[in-house]
């Protein structure tokens, strides 16, 4: 016999059938879902507009794009009636960059009161730079006070610092009318990380800038080269008698070494094509501006074109060069800046080199009669250093197989890892050697180029522009 099912008991706060009542413990645990279900809605929020903001930092190529974004962020992530962004930019000026205000607060009242704020500070940390014993700078800890009070008591005001290479570039607030807004710990985290994202903005914004600028340079740079390298001789002329060698090697892109090659009479010179060996006098010459870079390739190309032109007077070597210091001084002299310049003409005819010296590195003759070197020198001062500077004239007559080294400084001036220069003995004892078991020009320029690099090592390159020409008679 199947027994009757129990009796069903009924309690006061049982849920009918369709639920509409609920155990007293429930009541609490659907509120808690709720608020976890709130929270992690308000937590995905910020972390969508964390995302947004770190994507606009890796996307927008314009700065004020990206600064856009930033006070509306702001305001959403700290739960704010609006925030102001404030950088602080060259010459000690202060600008309202962004202000957000959320719907329903105009922003206009805001706007002027900071803005009055802003001169107000200004105005107050001029006058007294030190006031101020907090850790964020005096300008910044003015900025706070100023707008706090222009806002009045009604609207609390928080701000933050943005940080670029270690300075402060501005400040990020947070404004809110709501009497019981906490400034949490959370909301503050929030905040100063959109305030770093900002600092990153602009950091990248600036080496940007720095970036083009150098890009420009550079360019500039290269054009200057182009330029001085198509001032320079690209070969060496035919001159009736003797056989030429010259390389200029610059440290920089643009430097400050010069030779040239200049026909002491234009209209004597043979047509082009004409393949017989010009037979007319030839200015040989070669110079340094002291100093490097831009601006010694500018004096450089600026002594080219003077002495050019002096030649044509056909003057002495000695008044070639009074006259061309006469007309370079006031230049050189704002420049700071000053020439040495071995100047010296040779006739094919005659085959005696006539010269003058304005304190450059003496030239060396190896005479192939004596397997003997001599320097040709003559007392003179440098260009640019004395208006009245008087120079004096020097021949020498030369025979077959002599050969004469011009050259620049930074050969002997080459360093190598000891800290030893490579100084004349060692151009002298390596040129006369060249002389003696080389047959050409070329040849000699090849060799002492090698054995100063030789000298100072691959891994140390030139501090100094290098510069050579060689002039060999024929026998």
């Amino acid at each position: 016999m199947t027994a009757a099912p129990a009796p069903r008991r009924h309690y006061p706060d049982d849920a009918n059938s369709d639920g509409s009542n609920l155990e007293p413990d429930s009541k609490p645990v659907i509120a808690l879902k709720e608020l976890v279900a709130r929270l992690y809605r308000e937590q995905n929020k910020i972390q969508n507009l964390l995302s947004s903001l770190g994507f606009a930092l890796r996307s927008f190529n314009n700065l004020n794009q990206f600064l856009d974004l930033i006070p509306l962020m702001a305001t959403r992530v700290a739960d704010a009636d609006g925030s102001a962004l404030i950088l602080y930019k060259e010459n000690n000026q202060v600008c309202l960059e962004r202000l957000h205000c959320q719907e329903n607060n105009p922003c206009q009242d805001v706007r002027q009161a900071i803005d009055r704020a802003i001169r107000q500070a200004v105005v107050k940390e001029k006058s007294n730079p030190e006031q101020s014993n907090s850790k964020i700078s005096p300008l910044s800890a003015a900025m706070d006070r100023e707008i706090k009070a222009a806002l009045g008591g009604k609207v609390q005001v928080y701000g933050t610092s943005i940080l670029t290479k270690n300075a402060e570039s501005g400040r990020l607030y947070i404004f809110s009318s709501d009497l019981e807004y906490n400034w949490t710990v959370t909301r503050q985290r929030l905040v100063k990380l959109i305030a770093d994202q900002t600092s990153v903005a602009i950091a990248n914004n600036e080496l940007t800038v720095e970036l083009r600028q150098k890009e420009r340079l550079d360019r500039e740079l290269e054009i200057a080269s182009e330029i001085q390298l198509h001032l320079l001789p690209n070969e060496c002329p035919t001159i009736e008698g003797v056989e030429l060698a010259a390389d200029c090697r610059t440290a920089n892109r643009v430097g400050g070494d010069y030779y040239d090659f200049i026909p002491t009479n234009y209209d004597r010179l043979r047509p082009q094509g004409e393949s017989a060996a010009v037979s007319v006098p030839w200015s040989i010459v070669i110079g340094d501006v002291m100093g490097k870079g831009v601006p010694a390739g500018l004096i450089m190309t600026m002594t080219r074109g003077m002495l050019r032109a002096e030649v044509l007077n056909r003057h002495s070597p000695a008044q070639i060069l009074q006259h061309l210091n006469r007309v370079m001084y006031a230049d050189l002299e704002n420049s700071h800046r000053f020439v040495t310049l071995f100047y010296s003409e040779y006739d094919p005819q005659s085959k005696i080199l006539s010269y003058t010296n304005a304190a450059h590195h003496p030239p060396l003759l190896w005479q192939a009669a004596t397997k003997s070197l001599e320097n040709l020198d003559t007392w003179g001062m440098l260009i640019g250093l004395d208006a009245d500077s008087e120079y004096e004239d020097a021949q020498v007559q030369l025979a077959p197989g002599d050969t004469v080294l011009y050259y620049t400084d930074g050969f002997t001036d080459a360093v190598n890892k000891n800290g030893e220069r490579f100084d004349e003995d060692n151009l002298s004892s390596n040129f006369q050697w060249a002389c003696e078991n080389l047959s050409s020009p070329k040849e000699i320029l090849n060799y002492l180029f090698d054995q100063v690099q030789e000298f100072v090592g691959s891994g140390n390159p030139s501090g100094d522009d290098m510069t050579l020409v060689i002039m060999q008679v024929k026998s």
